[in-house]
């Protein structure tokens, strides 16, 4: 089956499992830029982002004999997450693999979904490795966050959504971390809308799929702190997201903390939403790029929205 069908039956089977986010046209950010500016809202989707979709058509996908024996992934927090609530729904045992630099706030929501949570190394790829290694000792199916063609293909569901909401867009801005997000998003959106400029965002203390991009390889760099806990971490050796994200994405944008944090702050002034800061990454890129085009339909992905209220305002307002 082509890419095109996968999605297209991942749509079916997790329809009754997740939210249909809103796509909310923005009439601040269309002034501020002389677009037509859009937001995808998956920072309402079920567990505060749009991993749901992923977890759900993988676990959907096991076998009775797989599920038996229990799952079994990595995560900074959005993808655990989003795996512990769809094997709570689908009364599947799980343990999930955490750096020590993971959200607490996040980390929390999994405990209470049921998951076992197991801290490991500095960022997500050791956390991954390490998961990967038991998973095999424990003969459990190991759910990657994004190094998966099902996951991927939830991912994608977006892009029919989008298509079902809007005429056409010119332009789809989205955050990058291991690349399922955006590679689900463009593989599929591009073949009913060829034209559209996908813009692939992250910050530049943790970039190593753009990075990867530009040296033509997958490299093994270290990440620094950012607020965009949602995409920071290395990338998995071998990855399928890679050649696609390659393939794919028409332009690639970095953006600092400071303008990560502007954004998040400019968007709850004029939308009264909060996002977390891989969404605020998206947003940045926008503010970054919004001259670069006129009259253009924009539409920008907010994958989530899953931050410690009290920790947003506070950056915010730069206390």
């Amino acid at each position: 089956m082509s890419f095109y069908d996968n999605v297209k039956d991942a749509s079916i089977y997790i329809k009754d499992h997740i939210r249909k986010t809103s796509l909310n046209y923005s009439k601040y950010f269309s002034t501020l830029s002389s677009n037509e500016v859009y937001f995808k809202l998956e920072n309402r989707q079920i567990t505060g982002s749009f991993k749901i979709r992923g977890a759900f058509n993988k676990l959907l996908s096991l076998s009775q004999k797989e599920k038996e024996k229990g799952i079994i992934t990595a995560s900074t927090g959005n993808h655990g997450l989003a795996v512990a609530y769809a094997s709570n729904k689908l009364n599947i045992s799980c343990e999930i693999y955490v750096p020590n630099i993971a959200s607490k706030i996040k980390v929390s929501k999994i405990k209470e979904l049921g998951s076992r949570v197991i801290y490991f190394g500095e960022d997500c790829l050791e956390a991954e490795k390490k998961a990967r290694k038991d998973s095999k000792l424990k003969k459990s199916t190991f759910i990657s966050p994004y190094n998966d063609e099902y996951v991927m293909s939830g991912q994608g569901t977006i892009a029919i959504e989008l298509i079902e909401q809007i005429e056409k867009l010119d332009v789809a801005i989205v955050s990058i971390g291991g690349g399922g997000l955006i590679s689900g998003i463009s593989k599929y959106i591009k073949s009913t809308w060829p034209e559209i400029q996908v813009v692939g965002c992250s910050p530049k203390n943790s970039s190593v799929m753009i990075s990867s991009m530009y040296a033509g390889k997958i490299l093994d760099i270290e990440s620094k702190h950012t607020l965009s806990d949602g995409t920071a971490g290395g990338l998995e050796f071998g990855s399928i997201t890679f050649p696609i994200c390659c393939e794919y994405i028409d332009q690639t944008i970095l953006v600092t903390e400071d303008e990560i944090k502007k954004a998040m702050g400019l968007y709850y002034k004029n939308e009264n939403q909060i996002v977390e800061g891989a969404a605020g990454v998206a947003i940045a890129t926008f503010l970054k790029i919004k001259n670069h085009f006129s009259r253009k339909k924009v539409g920008i992905i907010l994958c989530g929205g899953n931050i410690d209220q009290k920790h947003f305002l506070s950056l915010i307002n730069g206390n």
